[in-house]
C-alpha cells in the first residue's frame, strides 16, 4: 500500500502532464499569427539521433540546439520564406527553404550524412547563434571519438578521459575516481540513459564501467547544474547509450592487453537495437601459468553487458529499454589466507518519450538499479564476511515547455524506493564489530522512500541578457528530512564572441559512502537517519566565455563551494553503533580557477587546461579539530590532449598532465608496547599533522597511434599505445616501516612504461 502511495505521486504528475498537453494541442499553444518548426535530427545512415544539432533560420536570430533525444523546436516562426540550416560536428551541412505559414507549424525530421570535419562560416554562425542562448555553466560535452583514441592498455575509458578536464582529479593514477572541484566521487551523481549507477568501476577503480562502443553522448556538469538534477552535491555526469542502427547490421570486435570486447546493432520492427560485451581474460589465460607456490597469482576477471531496444509508436511516442550490467570478481589463497570478493552493478531502465505539440514534450522515466559488494576470507580458522548492497527503484516524469524562442519552463518530478543491506559476520577468536553489530555479527536492512519535485524557467530577455532560475524540494522518509534547493544562472553577451556566465544554487545528499582510508574492497553506502542532518554544498560560479578564433573555445571559471555535514568514516565505531556513529561529520570549502582552451575541429583537435585548487577540510574529531588538506588535494593542474590525423590511414594522439603530488600523513615519532612477560610488540608511529606533508608532483606523458586498414575485407584498426612513455613511477603510498629497530620510510610506487596493442574489427 505504501508503494503504491508513493508512486502514485508520478502516475499523477504523468496523467495531469497528458491532460496539459492534450488541452494544449486543442488550444493551439503557438498564436494563430505564427508559425513553428519542430523535429527529430538523425544520422542518415544509421538512423541515430544526434545530441546537440543546430539549427537556425538563417534570415532570422532564430535557432535551436537537439535535446538528448535528438528532438529540436523553434517556435514563434514570424510568416514567410525562411532558409534552414542544419549543422552538426562532422557531417555535411543541411540548406533548405521553407515557407511558414501563420497557425500552421511545420514538423520537419532531418537526416545528415557524415562527412570530413569542414569548418565553414555557415556553421560558425549556426553555433554562435545557438551558443548565445545557452545558460549553462560548467558544461563540457566530450566527443565520443576522442574518448576511443585515449588509451591505457588498448582499453578506451569514460572516466580516464574526462580525468584531463580542468577541475578533474584522482586520487592516482590507478584511479578512475573523478574528484570534482573538491567533491568527492560518491558525490557525483552518474546517469546512464537517465538512471543512476553507484559504482561505476572496474579493476578497484582502474577503469570504468562504461564501454565507449555503446555509448553516444557524454556531458560532464561540473557544478551549478540545473534543478532538473538532485541527490548529489558535486557534479553530475550524463551518458547515453546508442539505440542501434535502423538501417542495417553492423557491429565491431577488438582483441586488446586487458580485455576483449564486442557490439553488434541493427533494425528491430519499428526501431532497433544495440548490444555490448566486454570481458578480461586473465582469469583464463591464469590456468595455462606456472604458479610459484610461495607467491600466488590471484584469480580475477570483470565483465560488463550493455543493451537498449529502441521502438518509435508515430511520429510522436518513442519507448526505449536499456540494460546493464557489470561484475568483477577475485579469489586469492595463500599460507592458509583464503579471499574472495564479488562487486557488482545491474541496471534495468524504461523512457517514454511523448511530444504533445511543436511546444511541449515530455519524458517518464522508470527504473531499477543496484550495487553489490560481497568479501569473503577466511585465515587459521578465523572467517569473516562482509555483504553491503543498494538496491533503488525509481520513477520520475519530466515536462518541457517551449513558450517561444526566448521562454522556456521544465517541472518534474521523482520519487524512489531504496533498501540498503549491510551482512558483517565474524568468526574465531577476535571480536570485531560494525555498525549495529552485536558482538562479531551484523544484519542491518534500511529501507527508506525519497520524493522531489523541481521547476525551473529560462527567459531571455533580451538577446543579450539571460536568466535561468529553478528550485527543487526534496523529502526523505527515514530522516523526515525536507529540504529545499534554489538555483539560479545568468548568461550577458558581450559580443558574439565574450559572453559572462554567473550561477549559484544548494545542493543536499542524503546518501554516504564508507570508505575506507587505504582499502576500498568494504566501501558501503549508507542512508541519512534521523541523527545526522543530510550534506549540503552550495556553489558560486563566475565563468567568462571566449572564442578568440573561428573553431577555438577559450573559457575561465572561478568558482567556491562550501560543504557543510560532510562526513569521514570512523573506522573504530563502537558495539552496538547506530549508522551515525559510522561517520565523524564535519565541514569543507573548496575554491579555485581553470582556464580552457578547446580547438574542435580540424585534423588537429584537442584541448588544454590549467586548474589552481584549494580544499580544506574541518573535523571537531580529526587532527584535533585544525582544518587539514584532504588527500586528494593537489594544488596546480596542467593537462594537454592532442589529436592529429595524418591521412586516411595514421591518426596520432598524445595526453600530458603535471600536478602537484598528493598529501599525506607524516609520522613525527615511534613507539612499542609490552606486556610483562610478552615479546616487546611492533613499533607504531606517532602521526604528524593530518595530511600535511607532499609527494613529489605527479606527471605523465601518453601516446597512441591508430593504423587502418582493411583484413579480409572489413574495416580494420591496430591501436598502438605507449602509457607512461618516459616511466616516471609516482608514488602510491608512502608509509613507515617499523618492523626493525630503525623505522624506514617506504613507497609503493605506480607502474613504469607500458606498452600496448590492440585490434579492432568493424562488420
Amino acid at each position: 500500500m505504501k508503494i503504491c502511495n508513493k508512486f502514485s505521486i508520478v502516475l499523477l504528475f504523468i496523467i495531469l502532464a497528458n491532460i496539459v498537453g492534450i488541452e494544449a494541442v486543442e488550444a493551439e499553444l503557438y498564436d494563430d499569427k505564427t508559425s513553428s518548426l519542430s523535429g527529430v535530427i538523425r544520422d542518415k545512415s544509421t538512423g541515430e539521433t544526434l545530441i546537440g544539432a543546430t539549427v537556425i533560420l538563417k534570415e532570422t536570430k532564430l535557432g535551436a540546439r537537439t535535446n538528448r533525444t535528438g528532438f529540436f523546436t523553434i517556435p514563434k516562426v514570424q510568416p514567410g520564406k525562411y532558409t534552414v540550416v542544419v549543422t552538426y560536428l562532422g557531417y555535411e551541412k543541411i540548406e533548405i527553404e521553407l515557407e511558414f505559414v501563420a497557425g500552421v507549424p511545420i514538423r520537419k525530421d532531418f537526416n545528415m550524412n557524415q562527412s570530413e570535419v569542414v569548418m565553414n562560416e555557415i556553421f560558425v554562425e549556426a553555433q554562435r547563434e545557438v551558443e548565445r542562448r545557452q545558460i549553462s555553466i560548467s558544461k563540457v560535452n566530450v566527443p565520443v571519438q576522442t574518448i576511443k583514441n585515449i588509451r591505457v592498455g588498448g582499453e578506451s575509458d569514460v572516466f580516464r578521459t574526462l580525468q584531463y578536464l580542468p577541475g578533474v582529479l584522482t586520487s592516482s593514477q590507478i584511479s578512475s575516481g573523478l574528484f570534482v572541484r573538491g567533491g568527492s566521487p560518491d558525490q557525483n551523481l552518474v546517469l546512464l540513459d537517465g538512471s543512476i549507477v553507484y559504482n561505476p568501476t572496474h579493476l578497484f577503480g582502474f577503469i570504468s564501467t562504461f564501454n565507449t562502443d555503446a555509448i553516444k553522448d557524454v556531458e560532464l556538469v561540473k557544478g551549478g547544474f540545473d534543478a532538473e538534477y538532485g541527490g548529489r552535491m558535486s557534479a553530475v555526469l550524463n551518458l547515453t547509450q546508442k539505440d542501434g542502427n535502423r538501417n542495417k547490421f553492423s557491429g565491431l570486435a577488438s582483441i586488446g592487453a586487458i580485455s576483449s570486447r564486442g557490439f553488434v546493432e541493427g533494425p528491430l520492427f519499428n526501431g532497433s537495437f544495440s548490444l555490448s560485451a566486454r570481458r578480461t581474460y586473465f582469469d583464463l589465460v591464469k590456468s595455462f601459468i606456472k604458479e610459484d607456490p610461495e607467491e600466488p597469482i590471484p584469480d580475477f576477471g570483470f565483465y560488463d553487458l550493455n543493451a537498449k531496444i529502441t521502438q518509435d509508436f508515430g511520429d510522436n511516442n518513442k519507448i526505449s529499454i536499456s540494460g546493464f550490467n557489470s561484475a568483477d570478481q577475485l579469489e586469492f589463497s595463500s599460507f592458509g589466507l583464503g579471499l574472495t570478493l564479488d562487486i557488482g552493478n545491474r541496471m534495468l531502465a524504461s523512457r517514454w518519450t511523448h511530444i504533445f505539440n511543436d511546444q511541449l514534450f515530455s519524458t517518464v522515466n522508470l527504473s531499477y538499479s543496484n550495487y553489490y559488494n560481497n568479501f569473503r576470507g577466511d585465515q587459521s580458522g578465523y572467517q569473516f564476511l562482509v555483504d553491503n548492497s543498494i538496491t533503488d527503484y525509481t520513477l520520475k516524469a519530466n515536462l518541457e515547455w517551449f513558450v517561444s524562442d526566448d521562454i522556456t519552463f521544465k517541472g518534474g518530478v521523482e520519487t524512489s524506493s531504496f533498501r540498503f543491506q549491510y551482512l558483517q559476520n565474524f568468526t574465531g577468536d577476535t571480536d570485531s564489530t560494525q555498525v549495529g553489530s552485536s558482538g562479531g555479527s551484523t544484519n542491518l536492512t534500511i529501507d527508506d522512500w525519497h520524493t522531489s519535485v523541481f521547476a525551473q524557467a529560462k527567459w531571455a530577455f533580451t538577446e543579450l541578457f539571460s536568466v535561468q532560475t529553478g528550485i527543487r524540494a526534496n523529502y526523505w522518509e527515514l530522516s523526515s528530512l525536507v529540504n529545499f534547493e534554489p538555483r539560479i544562472s545568468a548568461r550577458y553577451r558581450f559580443t558574439d564572441r565574450i559572453a559572462l556566465k554567473a550561477a549559484g544554487g544548494i545542493f543536499h545528499q542524503n546518501l554516504r559512502l564508507a570508505t575506507q582510508p587505504d582499502f576500498s574492497f568494504f566501501d558501503t553506502w549508507l542512508p541519512t537517519d534521523s541523527t545526522v542532518p543530510a550534506s549540503k554544498s552550495t556553489h558560486y560560479i563566475l565563468s567568462l566565455e571566449t572564442i578568440p578564433y573561428d573553431g577555438y573555445d577559450l573559457t575561465f571559471d572561478a568558482y567556491y563551494k562550501k560543504f557543510d555535514n560532510v562526513s569521514e568514516l570512523n573506522t573504530i565505531a563502537l558495539q552496538g553503533a547506530t549508522v551515525s556513529d559510522v561517520f565523524f561529520i564535519g565541514e569543507a570549502n573548496a575554491w579555485g580557477a581553470e582556464v580552457f582552451l578547446q580547438k574542435r575541429f580540424g585534423k588537429f583537435n584537442g584541448w588544454m587546461g590549467y586548474a589552481i585548487g584549494f580544499i580544506e577540510s574541518k573535523f571537531d574529531s580529526i587532527n584535533k579539530g585544525e582544518p587539514f588538506r584532504p588527500k586528494y588535494d593537489r594544488t596546480h593542474d596542467f593537462k594537454v590532449v592532442g589529436q592529429y590525423e595524418l591521412n586516411d590511414r595514421w591518426e596520432f594522439g598524445a595526453t600530458f598532465y603535471f600536478q602537484t603530488g598528493q598529501s599525506y600523513t607524516g609520522a613525527s615519532s615511534r613507539f612499542h608496547t609490552q606486556l610483562p612477560g610478552q615479546i616487546r610488540g611492533r613499533g607504531k608511529t606517532v602521526p604528524t599533522q593530518r595530511y600535511g606533508l607532499r609527494l613529489p608532483p605527479s606527471h605523465q606523458l601518453n601516446l597512441t597511434a591508430i593504423y587502418s586498414f582493411e583484413m579480409f575485407g572489413l574495416d580494420s584498426k591496430m591501436i598502438i599505445d605507449i602509457y607512461n612513455v618516459y616511466s616516471r613511477r609516482d608514488i602510491l603510498v608512502r608509509f613507515y616501516n617499523t618492523r626493525e629497530d630503525e623505522t624506514v620510510i617506504e613507497d609503493v610506487k605506480l607502474i613504469p612504461i607500458l606498452p600496448s596493442i590492440s585490434l579492432e574489427v568493424k562488420f
